[in-house]
């Protein structure tokens, strides 16, 4: 198995904060939104990671060498961060996964290592973590059948029928993300369409009835970091939790 962890993006709702420093970088408490990840994956024995890089990628490269040098780390550049999706970003890992099952992460999230090990042990080739709560309009929301079989995915599902908010961390299995990249090799070759986000391709996958399930991990801390506020809540919710 190897992690996909997507760290491209400009982040300019977190200005000036992130002016010389990429979001991942950021700090939560004495430790930065991708060294938390990074342990969680440690800790899951997973050590094989690509990461996709845009913004301010040498600063991301240059943390990661004095860090993680025990890691193998593959970095896929996204020269077109300023303008493109995670769609795009995704696109980029492809080749550094050929034949592998991927565990994909958003970098923004600060999140308990029991959400990696729940997706892992749950039974499912494919599937993502669920957050029950209250969701609004800007979370990606989830709506699922009596089993967990997800049937729609998207910021444009009816808050009413949903189960709850992806929360950013995927399982694929071999098989089904072989389908993934046909889908996203068409939407970014043919469609043009590199400004969705990767859920618009699991979407279609689920249309042709290819089984994505949602494991509910409400019980573990983990929070999205998009504002300052966020990163202070975060912080405050790292510390109660005594270091996640």
């Amino acid at each position: 198995m190897k992690a996909v962890i997507l760290a491209a993006g400009v982040a300019s709702r977190l200005r000036p904060l992130t002016n010389n420093t990429p979001k991942c970088l950021l700090k939560v408490g004495p430790k930065n939104i991708l060294e938390l990840a990074l342990e969680n994956l440690v800790e899951n024995k997973i050590s094989d990671i690509v990461i996709v890089t845009g913004y301010l990628e040498n600063r991301i490269r240059d943390f990661l060498k004095i860090r993680f040098p025990e890691l193998n780390i593959t970095f896929c550049y996204n020269e077109l961060y300023n303008s493109t999706n995670n769609i795009y970003s995704l696109w980029l890992a492809r080749n550094a996964l050929q034949g592998e099952e991927m565990l994909l992460m958003d970098s923004d999230i600060v999140f308990d290592s029991r959400i990696i090990t729940r997706l892992i042990s749950s039974g499912f080739k494919s599937c993502l973590a669920l957050k029950r709560h209250e969701v609004h309009d800007e979370e990606i929301k989830v709506r699922t059948d009596m089993n967990g079989r997800i049937l729609e995915i998207s910021k444009e599902v009816n808050p009413a029928e949903a189960a709850g908010e992806s929360v950013g961390i995927e399982l694929f299995g071999k098989d089904l993300l072989s389908e993934l990249f046909r889908v996203i090799d068409r939407k970014v070759n043919i469609d043009k369409n590199v400004n969705q986000f990767y859920e618009a391709a699991f979407q279609e996958l689920i249309d042709n009835n290819h089984d994505i399930y949602a494991v509910d991990v409400t019980e573990y801390f983990c929070t999205e970091i998009d504002t300052e506020e966020d990163l202070r809540n975060a912080g405050d919710l790292y510390n109660k939790q005594g270091g996640a």
